[in-house]
């Protein structure tokens, strides 16, 4: 950072014109090695770009990482709706590594519908909703069902 904060420096008081005279700007305006062009020196120049490297490296794993987090959404999601598997998705988790899950706030909204789904298929849950059925709508369907039906086998049937 600090070779950063040297090099931009250096950078704005060569521009002042403080430097002498315009011969030299000449000469400083086409080098030939890289880091006398950026206002280094080789081993500053070196470490930069190590330091370039290093970050292009960290930026590239983070994003192969949130991409497989979103691959492994959406294979969940697959699996809940039973939507068919796609191969993208499967090489996105397996080149980011097989240790990559969903994020935690995803996990926490998965597990709360989860609990939701668990809630709406256990035994309690359709007796409460026995309970708020409306049996007299229930019973007019039944006989009116049941009346078409009659109706119908006597059109077909000639004994009746």
């Amino acid at each position: 950072m600090a070779f950063l904060m040297k090099s931009m420096l250096s950078n704005q008081v060569k521009n002042l014109g403080l430097g002498g005279g315009g011969e030299e700007s000449k000469e400083e305006s086409t080098p030939s090695d890289p880091a006398a062009a950026a206002g280094m020196t080789r081993e500053e120049y070196e470490e930069y770009q190590k330091q370039m490297v290093e970050e292009k490296m960290e930026r590239d794993a983070a994003f192969v990482q949130k991409k497989a987090e979103r691959a492994c959404l959406r294979v969940h999601l697959r699996e809940k709706y039973r939507l068919p598997k796609s191969e993208l998705d499967e090489n996105q988790i397996q080149m980011a590594g097989d240790d990559v899950g969903l994020p935690e706030d995803l996990q926490k909204m998965v597990a709360e519908d989860q609990e939701e789904e668990e809630d709406k298929d256990s035994i309690l849950a359709q007796l409460q909703n026995i309970q708020n059925m409306d049996m007299d709508a229930i019973k007019e369907k039944a006989q009116a069902t049941f009346t078409e039906m009659k109706q119908a086998a006597e059109q077909k049937c000639s004994v009746m």
